[in-house]
C-alpha cells in the first residue's frame, strides 16, 4: 500500500513539474501572431546555427533539399511512456514557410526530461509535402543525455523509419537516458499560417 501511494505521489508531482515547464514554454512566444512567428523564426535561425557549428556537412544537405523543419520541443519519459510537444516551421526549397506544432508519445525504457531543437530534412519534393500536409512521422530513438545550454553532453541517435528523412537533434537542457520508439504528429499551427 505504502509503495502505491508514494508511486502516485511521484507521478503527480513529475506531471505537475512537466505542466508547468509546458505552459512557461508556450507562454515565451509572444502575443501576437507576428511576434510568435518571429519568435519562431528566430528560433530557426538559432537553431541552424548550432547545428552547421556541429555538423557542418548539414548546410550542404539543407541546401540541395526539397525542404527542411526546425522544431523546438521538450519530452518527458517516465518508465515505459514518452510525451513530448513544441512547435516549428517548414522551408521549402523556394523558401515558403508553414508554421507547425508537434506532439509526440512513444514507448520503452527511460526517465528524463529534455528541451532540445530538432532539424528534419527532407530529400524529397513528394515526401516533404506529404510532411507539411499530414505530418506524421515515426522513428527510433537511443540516447544519454546531461545538459544545461552548452555545458555537459548527450550521446543520441534518432532515425526516421523514412530513408528520404535526416533528423538533427540539438539538446538545449535536461537529463534523460532512453530507448524508445515513437510517433510525432505534427500539424499546421492556424493561426500563424493566416
Amino acid at each position: 500500500m505504502f509503495a502505491k501511494v508514494t508511486i502516485a505521489r511521484i507521478t503527480i508531482a513529475v506531471l505537475t513539474v512537466l505542466s508547468a515547464i509546458t505552459v512557461s514554454g508556450c507562454a515565451s512566444l509572444g502575443d501576437t501572431a507576428a511576434e510568435k512567428r518571429a519568435t519562431v523564426l528566430e528560433m530557426r535561425d538559432e537553431s541552424l546555427a548550432w547545428l552547421y557549428e556541429a555538423e557542418p556537412g548539414a548546410r550542404q544537405r539543407i541546401a540541395e533539399a526539397a525542404g527542411y523543419g526546425v522544431f523546438d520541443a521538450a519530452s518527458q519519459n517516465l518508465i515505459l511512456l514518452q510525451t513530448g510537444g513544441g512547435y516549428g516551421v517548414l522551408t521549402s526549397a523556394a523558401g515558403e514557410t508553414t508554421y507547425m506544432k508537434v506532439g509526440g508519445a512513444g514507448v520503452g525504457f527511460g526517465i528524463g526530461i529534455k528541451d532540445y531543437r530538432e532539424v528534419i530534412i527532407f530529400r524529397d519534393r513528394a515526401g516533404f509535402e506529404r510532411f507539411r500536409d499530414s505530418g506524421w512521422e515515426a522513428s527510433g530513438q537511443a540516447e544519454a543525455t546531461a545538459q544545461a545550454g552548452r555545458q555537459g553532453g548527450s550521446a543520441a541517435g534518432k532515425q526516421s523509419f523514412d530513408p528520404e528523412v535526416r533528423t538533427y537533434q540539438i539538446t538545449e537542457s535536461g537529463a534523460a537516458l532512453q530507448a524508445t520508439v515513437g510517433a510525432s504528429k505534427y500539424w499546421k499551427w492556424k493561426e500563424l499560417n493566416r
